[in-house]
């Protein structure tokens, strides 16, 4: 029955309705004069008003705890005001303004407020979703009576990551609340062109959850459905699909430069739905407000916002000394191992051990992806985790990238250390917005203001006959994405120290295991806990002839090539990166100052491989110290093949390594 039709008791508890009137009137008004301001020219860009929606918001947060963690949208200026967000804060990162949410960086696509538990909103559509899942798995992990309560529109129900943070939450039993806001649109697509059924509740039965569907301008009826949504979450019972009959009454952003193809009968009908005057008619009926009443809050709700923008607008603007302190948080330093050791390992064993140490030290360390529990792992890297620390910290996760991706994501937001795997480096391509728009990104967008621990290995590189799609060396696509830390390890000590340093470290990490070095001879390891400091790189062997940067495999093959190099009187450098971004400048520089020649050598390929970067950085700030032109090694430009002998052949190694050294030797 909807909340027009009937008079009754409040529930302790809720927000007095006069109250729920007032938000909602606040975040029209807020949007209002923000479209007024856009056309204006005061604001640039991009927004997007909410306004028609209001209820949702309002409804939702109405019935929400403060430790509750909510994740928005694009269109969630109403989600933030109803959850306590700062009016001017808000204001001024819309303006471009230092004291906005995100330092101006950021915008209104992206406002978060971590110490409201707002994780953030998204400008792809979508992808916070995940996120969701991550924070709600931190949650069930630390027993929190907390859940999550995630908005999407009717058009992210067509995209894959919000299946995967469905099926993800429902499988995991997570507390999420998934409340799609049905405004009818995507930004100009009706239901019909992008789905074939009308109703997207139906779709939870196929998830194994409880689906409604709730009259998104009813703010009583809003609070209802969540209120009982998430007394499921905290129970125990898993997640819940809501889905809110809506319409936004603007169109898509505030930009408006396309024309309004919506039918103008439907946008009559829904206009008489308005949820404000639906429940001031309520509020009239119950008693609760007059003219008096209605003037008195309307003057207070736009002295509100006018007392917003102009504080904000006399604010400082976005300063460009916060660009680049927001990318990464500063990386830590660590004690190197206190003694030389006999005791061996081989790289797989290294980074097990390594993962076994970081578990066991800080609980907050968990190991998500595929096959990683009681398999042990594809490469048998987790194996024996499982088994000691157990299914929740060890976890199983069906075959979704982008999903279990984006969940370490969320998890890292709101205080874990997860460590997720995607077996082989190729498979990020599924997952690979939630790695270059969401992992990169979120930090920096945010002002700089959160902390992301979060780990992805990835075995990388060919030579065990896998194909194409299971070969890939693609160190220099991560390394170019600001906001990313790379790491590619050549030795079983150096994957140790390297790991344990990016699980304890404070920003997002790729890890890359070249699949080569799985196959090597076991080195002194320690059997201690140590970490080695990223960005950092390292002298593997010293020369005085010829410098050779060498990649992940490479490093061991170059040494080799060194040492048949040294009979012909060739004295060879190797210098091995092991961090690609940050990359140890100073340490190739120097070399490159001693011998006066460089070879780069990756088993990637040439062609804008990675080593073009160090080419380029040591011809700009290195020109006077060399003697030759920087000779690159790298595979040809077609995928690896699958027949042994054609990989075998595209895969450089020690010659190709020893040829070029030659090469320079002779000048």
């Amino acid at each position: 029955m909807s909340a027009e039709a009937t008079v009754r008791e409040r529930p302790s508890g809720r927000p007095p309705l006069v109250e729920q009137y007032r938000l909602m009137a606040l975040i029209r008004r807020f949007e209002d004069r923000a479209t007024e301001l856009f056309h204006e020219g005061v604001i640039f860009g991009t927004a997007h008003s909410c306004v028609g929606q209001e209820a949702i918001a309002v409804g939702a947060g109405g019935v929400m705890r403060e430790t509750d963690y909510l994740v928005g949208h694009h269109r969630s200026h109403g989600h933030l005001i109803a959850a306590g967000a700062d009016l001017r804060r808000m204001m001024a990162e819309m303006f471009g303004k230092r004291t906005g949410y995100c330092k101006g960086l950021g915008g209104s696509m992206h406002i978060a407020d971590l110490s409201l538990q707002i994780l953030g909103c998204n400008g792809i559509v979508g992808a916070g979703l995940p996120h969701a899942t991550g924070a709600a798995l931190t949650a069930k992990l630390r027993g929190a009576s907390q859940a999550v309560v995630a908005f999407f529109g009717d058009g992210a129900a067509g995209q894959g990551a919000t299946h995967e943070a469905m099926n993800l939450a429902a499988t995991w039993s997570l507390p999420v609340v998934f409340v799609c806001e049905n405004n009818q649109f995507a930004l100009s697509a009706d239901w019909w062109v992008q789905r074939a059924v009308e109703d997207l509740a139906g779709r939870a039965a196929g998830y194994g959850m409880p689906g409604e569907i709730v009259d998104g301008n009813d703010v009583v009826a809003v609070e209802d459905a969540v209120e009982r949504a998430l007394a499921r979450a905290r129970d125990g019972d898993g997640p819940t699909f809501l889905e809110m009959k809506t319409f936004r009454r603007m169109q898509h952003s505030m930009r408006a430069n396309l024309p309004d193809v919506r039918d103008a009968t439907l946008v009559a009908e829904w206009e008489a739905r308005d949820p404000l005057p639906r429940l001031e008619r309520l509020l009239r009926d119950r008693g609760e407000l007059d003219d008096e009443g209605l003037d008195k809050l309307t003057r207070g709700v736009e002295g509100d916002v006018e007392h917003a923008i102009s504080t904000a607008l006399a604010d400082p603007d976005a300063d460009p000394a916060d660009l680049m302190p927001a990318v990464l948080a500063p990386q830590r330093s660590h004690l190197a191992p206190a003694a030389e050791t006999e005791r061996k390992l081989g790289f797989v064993a290294a980074v097990r051990e390594s993962l076994e140490l970081e578990l066991e030290a800080d609980p907050d360390v968990l190991v998500i992806g595929e096959d990683v529990g009681r398999v042990g792992g594809l490469f048998r890297a987790t194996e024996g985790l499982y088994e000691r620390f157990g299914a929740e910290r060890i976890r199983d996760t069906p075959l979704t990238e982008s999903g279990f991706v984006g969940c370490g994501i969320g998890a890292a937001l709101t205080g874990l250390r997860p460590v997720v795997e995607l077996q082989f480096s190729d498979f990020a391509g599924v997952a690979f917005d939630q790695i270059m728009n969401q992992a990169a990104k979120l930090r920096f967008m945010m002002g700089g203001a959160p902390s992301i621990p979060l780990v992805l290995r990835m075995v990388s590189g060919g030579g065990i006959r896998l194909g194409a799609q299971h070969s890939q060396s693609l160190e220099a696509l991560f390394a170019h994405l600001p906001g990313l830390v790379v790491v590619m390890p050549s030795s079983p000590f150096d994957a140790k120290g390297l790991l344990s340093a990016a699980i304890q470290g404070d920003n997002p990490v790729v890890f890359l295991e070249q699949k080569q070095l799985f196959f090597g001879e076991p080195e002194p390891v320690p059997a201690e806990r140590y970490g080695i400091e990223l960005g950092v790189g390292r002298i593997v062997r010293a020369g005085s002839d010829v410098t050779v940067v060498a990649l992940g495999a490479l490093v061991p093959q170059a040494v080799r090539a060194a040492r048949e190099l040294e009979s012909a009187g060739v004295s060879v450098e190797v210098v091995d990166p092991r961090t690609l971004a940050p990359l140890d400048t100073g340490l190739i520089a120097a070399s490159v100052a001693k011998t006066g020649k460089l070879v780069v050598a990756h088993e990637a390929t040439r062609f804008c491989g990675f080593g073009s970067e160090i080419a380029a950085h040591v011809a700009e700030q290195c020109f006077w110290d060399l003697d030759a032109p920087v000779v690159r090694v790298g595979a040809p430009s077609h995928p690896i093949p699958y027949h042994k002998d054609l990989e075998a052949a595209t895969l450089p190694g020690t010659a190709e390594i020893t040829a070029a050294v030659r090469s320079l030797a002779a000048v």
